[in-house]
């Protein structure tokens, strides 16, 4: 099975609410959407949003990094030789790790086309079925209660309460939040970066000190700021995530190094695709690290591929973030990863399982 053309779409999906967070307010799903097409006749699918404020990827740049720089590099070579694919499309250039993970995503897919296996099986294997949080944006605070009851009516079991706007006003949100749902969901706060090293301290000890349990809480300070991060970590008992931080497994092994955080959060978008966040999984694995998986606000044609991971490293990712399809007013993707609220079950269809994308448009004005 030969690669012979790279072509680009366009999906738009509109959410149930407005996604609101410390550094930015979206209204809908937009990705690139990536399909490897080969001389079997068979088309390998992966997508990326834009994330300018966190991966610096535009939908631009990302159909020009794809179109100009890697797929010149796969046209001919063989799908079943997936380590060298993966090292052609690391090699392609620089940073552009949206695009490169909406590449991975596509080869891995057609990999598991190629055997007629589902990717978590050629990945690992393990029990198909997961288990997502769910984000509650950041608003006032009534609306973040009402948002955390319905959620927690819905059958979500952990909540991500976005935060780190206002710092008193973080406390009051995260202390009404956890007296409305108290012995029926998890906390897991989410900061995206929003406080300094000190403000977090002070706003974990304060919920500390007031009962307030928190499974973890993600990314306090600024993502170059580890030293800040470790900061936090040494003076909290609340265990501390990176996102934002860690890119790829050289700042994984840093992070470890410098014992800046307890838990990673694994994103394909972040680490360039799967092979990567595979290596990222491994190294935790070793030093006895936690992971979560999670997704930037995406479709389920690249979460799907986040699930696959999630099941096969399912030893060491014991979190999942994986909501972005439970955001949105419906799923356009037919595939072989089924999202139904909290609960996320996979098919044996071979690869990624996708049968159809409904309300795909041309990507032919993305140029940069």
């Amino acid at each position: 099975m030969k690669i012979t053309d790279i072509r680009f779409g366009m999906l738009r999906v509109p959410l149930k609410t407005p996604f609101k967070t410390a550094l930015r307010s979206v209204e809908q799903v937009e990705d690139v959407v990536v399909m490897v097409h080969t001389d079997s006749g068979r088309v390998g699918y992966g997508s990326a949003p834009a994330t300018a404020v966190i991966t610096g990827d535009t939908h631009g740049s990302i159909v020009e990094a794809v179109r100009q720089y890697i797929a010149p590099r796969l046209m001919g070579q063989e799908i079943a030789n997936l380590n060298h694919l993966t090292h052609l499309v690391q090699g392609a250039m620089e940073k552009n790790t949206s695009a490169k993970a909406a590449v991975e995503i596509a080869l891995y897919d057609l990999w598991g086309q190629l055997y007629g296996a589902p990717l978590y099986k050629l990945l690992g294997g393990g029990d198909p079925a997961i288990t997502t949080d769910i984000t509650i944006s950041v608003d006032y605070i009534d609306k973040m209660v009402a948002d955390s009851l319905a959620a927690v009516e819905r059958g979500f079991e952990s909540l991500k309460i976005k935060v780190g706007k206002d710092i008193g006003l973080d406390i009051e949100r995260t202390k009404a939040i956890h007296a409305a749902v108290e012995g029926r969901a998890l906390l897991r706060l989410d900061a995206n970066q929003g406080w300094t090293a000190k403000q977090a301290v002070y706003a974990l000890q304060t919920l500390e000190d007031a009962g307030v349990k928190l499974e973890l809480v993600e990314q306090p300070v600024k993502a170059h700021d580890l030293a800040g991060l470790r900061y936090v970590t040494e003076r909290v008992h609340t265990p501390v995530m990176a996102d934002e931080s860690v890119f790829g497994p050289r700042e994984v092994v840093e992070l470890i190094r410098m014992r800046a955080a307890d838990i990673v959060n694994i994103k394909l978008m972040k680490t360039g695709g799967i092979s990567n966040a595979v290596k990222i999984a491994d190294i935790c694995s070793l030093y006895g690290i936690d992971c979560m998986i999670g997704c930037m606000l995406e479709s389920s044609i690249g979460v799907a591929a986040a699930v696959h991971l999630a099941v096969a490293k399912s030893d060491v990712i014991s979190k999942v973030d994986l909501d972005g399809p439970s955001l949105c007013r419906f799923d356009p993707v037919a595939s072989g990863v089924n999202f139904n609220e909290s609960e996320i079950s996979v098919t044996d269809a071979p690869g990624l399982g996708i049968r159809s994308i409904e309300g795909l448009a041309p990507a032919n004005d993305l140029a940069a």
